[in-house]
């Protein structure tokens, strides 16, 4: 194990992490987690854990996470969504080189309705972006 660990673990959880204080300095040269904090991503909510008082140092290494989480989980969003794109591209492949009727039959109203929703969604968020943009 490294020598050079963080002073803070961050447990990720749903909606944002359980927040560890790492201590390596006791006399079994133990590695302890001590949580100080609850975080929640969705609202910005930090609530320290039990009477503990967080320092300026755990609220800014806690922000600090806050905001690298947030970014790395609207990567992933674009990455899904960039996946999806190849899967209904693949799908599309399936459905004209591969399938049987009876596969067709299957798939052929949920992807559909899918479809269409998502088409319905996409083109009116862009009406109203082409909306704003000229309102500007």
């Amino acid at each position: 194990m490294s020598v050079d660990l963080p002073e803070y673990y961050f447990r990720v959880r749903e909606n944002g992490a359980f927040v560890f204080r790492v201590d390596t300095e006791n006399r079994q040269r133990r590695i302890e987690l001590d949580q100080i904090a609850n975080v929640n991503i969705k609202n910005g909510e930090i609530k320290s854990h039990g009477d503990r008082k967080l320092t300026d140092d755990d609220m800014t290494a806690i922000r600090h996470w806050m905001d690298d989480r947030r970014a790395l989980l609207a990567e992933r969003d674009i990455d899904d969504i960039l996946r999806t794109v190849d899967h209904l591209n693949l799908t599309t492949h399936w459905a004209q080189s591969r399938a049987s009727d009876e596969q067709l039959e299957a798939v052929t109203d949920q992807l559909l309705l899918t479809m269409h929703d998502l088409r319905s969604v996409l083109v009116r968020k862009k009406a109203d972006r082409l909306l704003k943009s000229k309102g500007k």
